[in-house]
């Protein structure tokens, strides 16, 4: 568990396809390939961070914008290339160590990100820079649902019919919903398969994207989801009234990182970015922007939005740390049960 009393807790936005990748030719020591999404989260980046803390630094930054998984797949080809594509690559915490686990990218200490001694201890890793993170909640529409559920478990209440709401691309975390609504761990993925099929009975609706889902809450189609604070925190504040409830088999933290490959062109920049990544200003200007938290000890929020994206003392005490080893190593069945069975 991650039992952190700073914990502020709250994905960033889907993009284009591979083929929107950056030409090998245009990277050099004056640029730096940022592998990430594009959206929100991408924008964010050129506005925060690109513009006004790397480009008077002399450094241009130019995105390679796509999903996750063929960045993740970039990555891989790449691995045994002279010369890599991407100067940094942006990826969540479990995609992360996926990656990682290849000896894909550079390790991270201090001499090279020099605000990496301001990262709360418990969020560093060895090879990547947290960014921002948030927590896994359920949201509710204010107009409709008088007594929220307080459990994953009460989602499959049959008075909820037809009214929850979840979304096709994060099938891992719905997935992960199910196992605890069952009775299983972070470790123990298998209750959640009966539990999926339970609420297929039950006329759950499944929507492509974030942005779909949102439309669907919108359109009160659906009133209930299972979705990243952070995520709830935007759509507030986009007109949805929605609020949310921390589920009692606890919430499950997601941290979005930055790593250097190890093959990058341009390391010293690619170490400039992510020390520019754990900026305060830019740290804070993204909770305000997106609901995701700092991951920097000097990053204050103001009080408004901390009162929004805060997790109590007794909700961060239950907050759970993914097992990425059973996640990576179970990841096909879990895919598989997704768009096979439940799906199907």
């Amino acid at each position: 568990m991650i039992t952190r009393r700073h914990f502020l807790s709250a994905g960033a936005g889907a993009a284009a396809a591979l083929g929107a990748g950056v030409p090998l030719a245009m990277a050099d020591n004056g640029q730096v390939v940022v592998g990430t999404w594009g959206g929100d989260y991408g924008q964010l980046l050129s506005n925060l961070i690109d513009k006004p803390l790397l480009a008077p630094k002399g450094i241009e930054v130019l995105q390679d914008v796509a999903n996750a998984d063929p960045r993740k797949t970039k990555l891989l080809a790449e691995r045994q290339s002279r010369r890599g594509s991407m100067d940094v690559a942006c990826l969540s915490d479990s995609d992360q160590y996926l990656v990682a686990s290849m000896n894909t990218f550079e390790t991270v200490d201090d001499k090279k990100v020099p605000r990496l001694d301001k990262v709360f201890p418990e969020l560093r890793t060895a090879t990547a820079i947290p960014h921002i993170y948030s927590a896994q909640v359920i949201l509710y529409n204010t107009n409709h649902v008088k007594t929220p559920p307080t459990s994953y478990a009460d989602l499959w209440d049959p008075k909820w019919r037809g009214k929850l709401g979840l979304a096709d691309i994060l099938y891992p975390n719905n997935t992960l919903m199910a196992a605890l609504a069952g009775g299983g761990s972070v470790s123990n993925y298998d209750p959640a398969e009966k539990k999926l099929m339970e609420l297929r009975s039950l006329d759950v609706k499944i929507y492509p994207s974030n942005e779909t889902l949102a439309a669907g809450l919108k359109s009160e189609e659906v009133w209930l989801t299972v979705m990243w604070l952070a995520r709830g925190y935007m759509w507030k504040k986009a007109g949805i009234p929605l609020s949310y409830v921390v589920p009692k088999e606890g919430a499950v933290a997601i941290v979005f990182e930055a790593s250097v490959p190890r093959n990058a062109r341009n390391k010293d920049g690619g170490f400039a970015y992510l020390n520019a990544m754990l900026d305060p200003k830019a740290q804070v200007a993204f909770a305000d922007k997106m609901g995701y938290v700092p991951t920097v000890s000097d990053a204050v929020l103001p009080e408004d939005i901390a009162k929004q994206v805060s997790l109590s003392e007794a909700d961060r005490a239950k907050l759970l740390k993914p097992d990425y080893k059973y996640v990576t190593e179970r990841s096909q069945r879990t895919l598989d049960f997704w768009n096979k069975q439940f799906k199907g």
